[in-house]
């Protein structure tokens, strides 16, 4: 079996994430206490205690999904003494999780991708006025009927589409009375339903420039080296391993569309037959099989996901 790992994004988080791994494995306790030193934040308290408010703040969900993510790769690392390389032919996160991805295959150390999530979550919430900026999901909608029906109700604002999560489901972003217009037009194009979605900016669109021009600095200050398993990059939905090429793909990841489907499709046409998710939610994995009904999807975000996981290997 060719498996990638997957990781999860903004989204998947809830109160009493992580609290479970971190009263059962001592990687997972490490894992949090690294990430709380390095943001000078206990953020490890929000994620196990809330109050939800405060964690779902971008700047505080984005390090924390990423923290739940690299406790479950620690633990099977420790326990099931997994290594990656062997076991996985790519590595993929969605949004975010891209920096999580990156972490579990060696490219940046994990107290440097808590500080970049800290900064990349900051910079995209201050890029745009709250109020501002929209999102809404397209449901029933594929990709290329999205990205017109964005076009058309632009209008000289910005309307985008933000994600293709694949099985009929597009975010489109921009600005609010865009976003709003483009959901007009999807119900008299018979897309089945368009739902504004609960977030506090308007990510991946041009809005967000602001916040790629903070992360263009910060990632040119970081020390990158090249995964130990390639990544399936959200922005060309292919396989990356050169740090430069990522460098540059991870600044134009915050303007640009995560093409989640594409990017699924191409590890299965290298072959992949199974996608693990590693962290918070199941997300990832229930969209497997609905992108391609060929693929097995698996989450692992508890105790019980990680002996079961380890025990398939």
């Amino acid at each position: 079996m060719s498996r990638a790992f997957v990781f999860p994004g903004q989204g998947s988080q809830a109160v009493g994430m992580g609290r479970e791994l971190s009263l059962a494995f001592a990687e997972a306790r490490h894992v949090f206490q690294e990430v709380d030193e390095a943001l000078k934040q206990n953020l490890s308290a929000l994620m196990f205690e809330g109050p939800e408010d405060q964690l779902t703040l971008t700047e505080n969900a984005q390090p924390a999904l990423m923290a739940m993510s690299m406790a479950v790769v620690r633990v099977l690392e420790g326990q099931g003494k997994l290594d990656l390389a062997a076991k996985a032919s790519f590595v993929a996160g969605h949004s975010l999780g891209e920096y999580s991805a990156l972490a579990a295959a060696g490219t940046f150390s994990l107290a440097d991708t808590a500080r970049l999530l800290k900064l990349r979550g900051q910079s995209m919430q201050k890029a745009v006025p709250v109020g501002v900026g929209a999102m809404a999901a397209l449901l029933g909608s594929e990709y290329e009927q999205a990205t017109e029906i964005a076009a058309e109700a632009a209008q000289g604002e910005v309307c985008e589409a933000a994600n293709d999560n694949g099985a009929g489901q597009v975010v489109v972003s921009g600005h609010k009375a865009a976003v709003e217009r483009a959901m007009k037009i999807a119900a008299e194009k018979g897309v089945k339903r368009a739902v504004l979605l609960p977030v506090s900016a308007p990510f991946h669109c041009a809005l967000m420039q602001p916040a790629a021009d903070a992360m263009a600095e910060a990632l040119a200050n970081v020390t990158m080296a090249a995964p130990k398993v390639a990544l399936v990059a959200n922005v060309v939905a292919s396989a990356v391993t050169d740090p430069e090429i990522i460098r540059d793909l991870l600044v134009k990841q915050v303007t640009g569309t995560v093409r989640w489907r594409e990017g699924v499709l191409y590890m299965k046409d290298q072959g992949v037959t199974q996608l693990v998710e590693l962290g918070a939610g199941k997300v990832l994995g229930g969209l497997a099989k609905r992108i391609d009904k060929e693929l097995a999807g698996v989450s692992v975000g508890t105790p019980a996901d990680i002996e079961t996981f380890l025990a398939s290997l």
